[in-house]
């Protein structure tokens, strides 16, 4: 099997204001767009993004982007951090780095879709 790319979908309430968070904050691009969905991709290594409309109609019950972190792996990270503070990008856990040395920090979007950016760092004393 070769594998030629990948996209995680998530069901979210309104496509569209996803698509805009990402666009304007992460750097997606739209890719295809319809009335219940939206195609995100990048030029570089990030996963493509495919933002479906939930339907609590025809969903089963809790089907939906709850309990699911979308996590980016990026450099600059405290650069990034200011950028998005300065855009009010909905910051959830400011920049934190931990003992092994990984920096990272949370944003939601509009729809409840949590993002991690993360950048692996040598750990102090390494």
């Amino acid at each position: 099997m070769n594998i030629v790319s990948s996209a995680v979908s998530l069901k979210v309430t309104d496509p569209a204001t996803s698509s805009r968070f990402f666009t304007t904050h992460l750097g997606f691009r739209e890719v295809l767009i319809g009335e219940e969905f939206a195609a995100l991709g990048r030029d570089d290594a990030a996963v493509d993004l495919v933002l479906v409309r939930h339907d609590p109609e025809t969903d089963p019950p809790g089907f939906g982007p709850t309990g699911v972190i979308v996590s980016f792996a990026v450099t600059g990270i405290a650069a990034e951090y200011e950028r998005l503070q300065n855009e009010g990008a909905g910051i959830s856990v400011p920049l934190y780095r931990e003992p092994w040395g990984e920096l990272a920090m949370r944003l939601v979007d509009p729809n409840g879709v949590v993002v991690q950016l993360t950048e692996w760092v040598p750990p102090a004393g390494a």
